[in-house]
């Protein structure tokens, strides 16, 4: 009698996971990047300073910072699969809690976005590293590629959602919470996914990622490279319009910058993890940055349009190359997770500083200039923590050194 077959469960196929994947990774940046185009209106609807604006955008930063310490115990705690899925409801929650009144009410939703964004951001890379460990550059430059695309397509609807369609800020950021109901809808069945023992008798060697030279580096690299990508999207698109392109014309600038980006993002793991080290990939990016910002001193738009090309595959490299180092610069998927969090937890505070510090500067000088300057130091310093972090080494080993 022929063997009856038996058919594995939807979850645990490769691909059904992939998809999750991708999806949960579709929700992590357009709460963020929706927002940058719309400041005009929130700040004159709210009647906002563009100091309280920029905090706006970097109240999530704060909250990524923030809960970043805590995501790899919470991940520990109930799993990461379940984890993700709680997170996916925080985000959800708080999207919509963020347009329902004030200012108050902007904030706390607001705050609760950065919440499920970071949970979401520190345990998808250990759970690749352990459910799909033969396909990290594959799957990592996947999902930051889908990142990096509904970052861009927030960017450029988010104003049209607004004033074409009649929606206003509250209803262009409310939108998205259709897309995170669709993440939860795909993701749900990941939970069935069993928890690995916890196996009493671990013999593996403790590494403390916060005494590693090289884990501050690789944190630092994580930083900078935040810094230059929130900052350039809560401010480029005010610094674009005051050279007279409209609200609409600047949120699609910055959407086609990041679409450029989105060749890099996919490329730049697959590279990545097939040279000994990464030093050569940090040199060129940092070059096409320094050219790319130096552009913005010419007010041609023109000029302007050749050196965002340059910044935007610089930008969509930079986060792929850095999810990329967490994994190349640890062993295990303990270490991992644990550098994970403590690189977006430090690399988030640094980056949290970029949109309120030029918002203040802005307020006091009001010279877009300043913008500029603050983007070529962090090229330079986005340079030099990249040649270390690049370099060939394992953290808790003796060639760390």
């Amino acid at each position: 009698m022929p063997t009856k077959q038996t058919s594995q469960p939807l979850y645990l196929q490769p691909w059904f996971l992939f998809l999750g994947i991708m999806l949960v990774a579709f929700n992590l940046r357009p709460s963020i990047t929706a927002v940058g185009p719309l400041i005009p209106m929130i700040r004159e609807d709210l009647e906002l300073s563009n100091g309280w604006a920029g905090f706006l955008t970097t109240l999530p930063l704060l909250t990524f910072a923030t809960f970043s310490l805590f995501s790899a115990a919470i991940g520990k705690r109930l799993g990461n699969a379940k984890a993700i899925l709680l997170a996916l409801f925080i985000l959800l929650a708080g999207s919509i809690i963020r347009v329902i009144g004030g200012p108050d009410w902007l904030f706390i939703g607001t705050g609760l976005t950065g919440i499920g964004i970071v949970i979401c951001n520190v345990l998808l890379i250990p759970l690749i590293k352990n459910r799909l460990p033969q396909k990290i550059g594959i799957v990592t430059a996947s999902y930051t590629t889908g990142m990096t695309l509904t970052a861009a397509i927030a960017s450029g609807i988010s104003a049209p959602l607004a004033i074409d369609l009649n929606l206003g800020w509250r209803g262009s950021l409310l939108a998205w919470a259709i897309l995170i109901v669709v993440g939860i809808i795909l993701w749900f069945p990941q939970v069935k996914f069993p928890k690995p023992p916890v196996n009493m008798n671990d013999t593996e060697p403790k590494v403390n990622v916060w005494k590693s030279r090289l884990a501050w580096q690789v944190s630092m690299f994580m930083g900078v490279q935040s810094l230059l990508f929130f900052t350039l999207v809560a401010w480029l698109p005010d610094m674009m319009i005051d050279r007279g392109l409209s609200a609409v014309e600047a949120g699609v600038l910055i959407s086609l910058m990041q679409i450029i980006g989105l060749v890099g993002t996919f490329l730049a793991p697959i590279i990545a993890v097939k040279f000994k080290d990464q030093v050569g990939i940090v040199l060129a990016l940092g070059a096409l940055y320094i050219l790319g910002f130096s552009s913005l001193f010419i007010h041609e738009l023109w000029v302007n349009y050749i050196g965002l090309t340059f910044v935007g595959f610089g930008l969509g490299s930079s986060i792929s190359l850095a999810y990329t180092l967490i994994g190349l610069r640890t062993e295990t998927e303990k270490v991992t997770a644990s550098l994970s969090g403590m690189s977006q937890s430090t690399g988030y505070y640094l980056a949290a500083l970029g949109p309120l510090l030029f918002g203040i500067t802005f307020d006091l000088f009001g010279n877009w200039n300043h913008l500029i300057y603050l983007m070529l130091l962090c090229s330079l310093l986005f340079t030099f923590f990249g040649v270390k972090s690049g370099r060939a080494r394992i953290i808790g080993q003796k060639t760390e050194k």
